[in-house]
């Protein structure tokens, strides 16, 4: 990785980047078996999810997506001037029918979902897209946590399903901001008209190609970090809290009828910052992100210290 920025350092910074990521898409195409004409880099998949909106939302047209998820869905929407249709996830977030019944413009899906971590298997978001009226955006950030799941299949099949991958999760390279959009090449050109030119630098560029390079690491990481999850699991297990099946990089780890920001509060005082959410729904959650094995180790310490 180093090596590559140094030799894109080397080549120099004084001209602008390839605006079409030409040489990423190919190797991206190479690695995930989709063409190159069906892939768009982006910086970061936040700004992917702006350009899908930015394309196809007018003031008050409707975009759904369950609750509690990615929060930036409903941010951007209220930006954009659309109307967020929301309905609630049932307790084992499982997808919901409205979902569908929505007739929404564009729905998004987060899967593996944040802030729960669930999975929604593959056949029912082929059906999912079947049945919505719009654009499907399947936001795959923390997939390759997965034991499979990938709606990466569904592209070419389908030309209303849009995946989103981004390199920040499983990569580790979240501050050089790069991310993959997977659709059909019609509905990525409604996409480029709203891009701006230079939307990825020289150097985020060649770290993404050194990425894809990699492979190895990547699994590498991926693999320590589900060994450690399902340890945090049951190591949280042991002390009373309910989580659910997580395949992602982090968990929900849950105290019913407990108001646990206090216990959010607490583990702050003490430098461990676990995010706990002030709605109704979530209030006796804790988001866990799956840290390395000391940081879980300071972690369960600081529970047991803590709780007494």
């Amino acid at each position: 990785m180093l090596d590559a920025l140094a030799r894109a350092i080397e080549a120099g910074v004084g001209r602008y980047p390839d605006p079409e990521a030409s040489a990423l898409r190919a190797r991206a195409a190479a690695v995930y078996g989709v063409p190159a004409d069906h892939i768009l880099a982006g910086n970061g998949s936040d700004e992917l999810i702006a350009l899908v909106l930015r394309a196809t939302v007018d003031p008050g047209a409707r975009v759904a997506f369950a609750v509690p998820t990615y929060s930036l869905y409903e941010t951007m929407v209220t930006a954009q001037g659309g109307e967020a249709v929301m309905p609630p996830y049932p307790e084992d977030f499982a997808l919901p029918p409205e979902l569908a019944a929505a007739r929404a413009r564009v729905t998004f899906l987060c899967n593996p979902n944040s802030p729960s971590g669930t999975l929604t298997p593959l056949a029912k978001v082929e059906a999912l897209a079947r049945e919505v009226a719009g654009i499907l955006v399947v936001d795959e950030a923390y997939v390759d946590f997965a034991h499979g799941g990938s709606a990466l299949a569904l592209v070419g099949r389908l030309d209303n399903v849009l995946v989103l991958r981004t390199f920040s999760k499983s990569f580790s390279l979240a501050g050089l901001r790069i991310g993959l959009a997977f659709g059909h090449p019609e509905l990525l050109a409604g996409l480029r008209t709203v891009k701006d030119s230079y939307n990825l630098d020289r150097l985020a560029l060649a770290a993404a190609e050194a990425a894809l390079d990699d492979l190895d690491w990547m699994k590498g990481n991926v693999a320590h970090i589900r060994t450690t999850r399902e340890r945090l699991v049951r190591e949280l297990a042991a002390r009373d809290f309910t989580v659910l099946r997580s395949e992602a990089n982090f968990v929900l780890a849950r105290q019913w009828e407990v108001d646990l920001a206090p216990l959010a509060r607490a583990l702050a005082a003490r430098d461990i910052l676990v995010r706990h959410f002030a709605t109704p729904r979530l209030r006796n959650a804790l988001r866990i992100a799956v840290g390395t094995d000391p940081e879980i180790d300071t972690l369960l310490a600081a529970l047991d210290a803590v709780r007494g």
